[in-house]
């Protein structure tokens, strides 16, 4: 009886835990989140899709803001996740809706590092991967904007991502938007000068500031494409 009460406890124990582990999105949405806030378009405006991970889930109601009068801004309904989620998903994503700009961004899944050492998406299908989107997207004939992926700081994380894998997958996708002749928008760049006050302490999520710093380089090179 006393060993069955023991394992009736650790069973009890184990179910507790397992109820408080929140998997990494890779597609599901959390409820009542702006950034999934159901857009009524002005016919008058453009139409603009933002295609990305959870950092474009964080700077989709600022850009909104932004550009509010000037453009109808769409995102997909979910986190983007790798690019092999993007592969799969982008035909749904676009749908049968004119869109005169998508700005797009893929990384922080793909270089996110499995149980088994190996990158979620290594670098070799990632480029094959984006030169896949890129392509259906160009078939939209929308005006297409590739956005560089963000920092990960160094130190351990969870997931596990390394500091320098960022540049490597960034320079692969540099070499594949050079070659589609696709604008870049470069959110590295903007937020890296002041990280550290940006960027949540250990996670690749930022502070309210750091959206709204997102958020403007994200408008603004959508501006452009739309003149």
């Amino acid at each position: 009886m006393k060993n069955l009460i023991c394992l009736l406890v650790l069973l009890l124990l184990n179910s507790a835990a397992l109820a408080q582990v929140t998997p990494e999105p890779g597609g599901e949405k959390k409820k009542g989140d702006p950034g999934f806030a159901k857009i009524t378009d002005d016919p008058k405006l453009p139409r603009v899709l933002l295609i990305g991970d959870s950092i474009s889930i964080g700077y989709t109601p600022a850009v909104r803001e932004l550009l509010k009068g000037k453009a109808n801004v769409h995102r997909i309904p979910a986190n983007g996740g790798p690019t092999s989620n993007g592969v799969k998903n982008v035909e749904a994503w676009i749908g049968k809706e004119k869109w005169d700009v998508i700005h797009f961004n893929f990384g922080l899944h793909d270089l996110k590092v499995m149980p088994d050492g190996k990158h979620q998406v290594e670098r070799e299908q990632y480029e094959k991967n984006l030169e896949a989107l890129v392509d259906r997207f160009e078939k939209t004939g929308a005006k297409v904007i590739w956005a560089t992926t963000t920092p990960v700081p160094e130190g351990t994380l969870n997931p596990p991502r390394h500091f320098g894998d960022v540049a490597e997958y960034n320079a692969v996708a540099a070499k594949v938007m050079s070659s589609k002749k696709v604008a870049t928008d470069d959110l590295n760049a903007a937020v890296m000068p002041s990280i550290k006050t940006l960027q949540k302490p250990h996670d690749v999520h930022y502070s309210a500031e750091g959206y709204k710093v997102l958020a403007a380089e994200v408008a603004k090179s959508i501006e452009a494409a739309l003149k």
